[in-house]
């Protein structure tokens, strides 16, 4: 079987990984030759995506790229501590969550894809893809032309491929946040913790990183989505100082800034009705921006699912839809939550204060039993067995 991916993120190299894993012959297409891409900042694992990368045969070395983060501390404007919980993991799971910088998560994923044995190819933008019968060819902005029995969109929130395959799909509208993220030293961080401020004017994260780095991002609530063109680091730097002036830590953090990433604009999309037709299908966020943290084990879950589909279903057709009907109501129940996370960040003050309130309450007792749904989750893709036929299925 013959699979192109296009895009080389962590959607595509990981379903790039998954697919070598059953066989079939990849080729991943991807536009960016550095594997952070445009987006520089830190990315979190949870467990449900780090069980995905043990599948997969490269939890290590991620591991290594990133650090440990066992506890999640979560705290009012004011700085009171609002609740002490584990990091995207049940209290009893032993596998910590991790974070790392996202090119290196990418890069991690892109060198074992190619060791596998798959292939990738940078700078190539896709344009147009079209199906037969038996097969499709995909068209790209060099000219160049390729041809395969499956394309799998791992294009991103942007896609291209996901207007190709419904031209009334929704687009992506600006969610009321962007982030401004960076790096700072010479700033006492607790090893290990992963705290979030509810601040005034959106949610501050900080976490200790190594070598006597603090990683940080503070997504900033606006309503009007702000013009990146011609903003220099040092005026992002100003703004997100100005704003979290009066919250204690953050600014503290903010001041001692050595590094600062690009801007992110947060965008959010409704659900997408199709997600595959007889020989394509999207994954990652093209498919289904999730955010609430889970990005990207969301999409290296989508990677193992879909590759445990082509290995047991009879036909491409078959396969796409039963990773269609197996995915999409655990990404409903999540994009709920991904929308009370953002509700969150954007409160005002009164909204603020009741939130803090209930979290109190709510966290110490019920939070482990509430997102147990979402970490304990392991897909069943057998991609553990013998797996030497798939290789063999190249038209069916």
């Amino acid at each position: 079987m013959r699979i192109i991916v296009i895009g080389g993120g962590v959607a595509g190299a990981a379903a790039a990984l998954a697919l070598r894993r059953i066989g079939a012959e990849v080729t991943v297409y991807e536009a960016y030759a550095n594997p952070a891409g445009d987006v520089g900042s830190f990315v979190s694992l949870a467990t449900n995506g780090l069980r995905g990368l043990e599948t997969l045969g490269c939890l290590a070395e991620v591991q290594r790229r990133g650090v440990d983060v066992p506890r999640q501390r979560m705290w009012s404007a004011s700085g009171t501590l609002l609740a002490d919980v584990p990091r995207g993991r049940r209290g009893r799971d032993t596998l910590h969550s991790a974070t790392l910088m996202r090119g290196g998560l990418v890069e991690a994923l892109r060198t074992a894809a190619s060791e596998a044995g798959a292939t990738i190819v940078t700078g190539e933008r896709l344009t147009d893809v079209a199906e037969t019968a038996t097969g499709l060819t995909a068209r790209f902005l060099s000219g160049h032309r390729a041809t395969a029995d499956l394309l799998v969109a791992a294009d991103g929130i942007w896609s291209t491929v996901r207007g190709a395959l419904d031209p009334a799909a929704p687009r992506p509208e600006y969610a009321g946040l962007y982030a401004i993220s960076g790096v700072s030293h010479g700033i006492d961080v607790e090893p290990g913790v992963f705290n979030m401020t509810f601040a005034r004017n959106g949610a501050f994260i900080h976490l200790a990183a190594r070598d006597g780095e603090v990683w940080w991002s503070a997504q900033i609530a606006d309503p009007t989505e702000p013009d990146r063109h011609g903003v220099t680091d040092t005026e992002w730097l100003r703004r997100t100082s100005e704003l979290y002036r009066r919250e204690a830590v953050p600014s503290a953090v903010i001041a001692a800034t050595t590094h600062l990433h690009p801007a992110v604009i947060m965008h959010a999309v409704d659900p997408i009705p199709t997600w595959h037709s007889s020989r394509i299908v999207l994954i990652g966020d093209a498919a289904h921006p999730v955010g609430a943290g889970q990005g990207a084990s969301i999409a290296i879950e989508d990677a193992l699912v879909l590759a445990g589909a082509l290995q047991a279903g009879p036909s491409i057709p078959d396969a796409l839809a039963h990773y269609d009907a197996e995915r999409r109501p655990r990404i409903i129940k999540l994009l709920g939550t991904a929308e009370d996370n953002r509700g969150a960040k954007k409160a005002g003050p009164v909204r603020r204060r009741l939130q803090a309130a209930v979290m109190r309450v709510f966290m110490p007792l019920f939070y482990e039993k509430a997102t147990a749904w979402l970490y304990d989750y392991t897909p069943d893709t057998g991609l553990n067995t013998n797996i030497t036929t798939m290789s063999e299925r190249a038209t069916r």
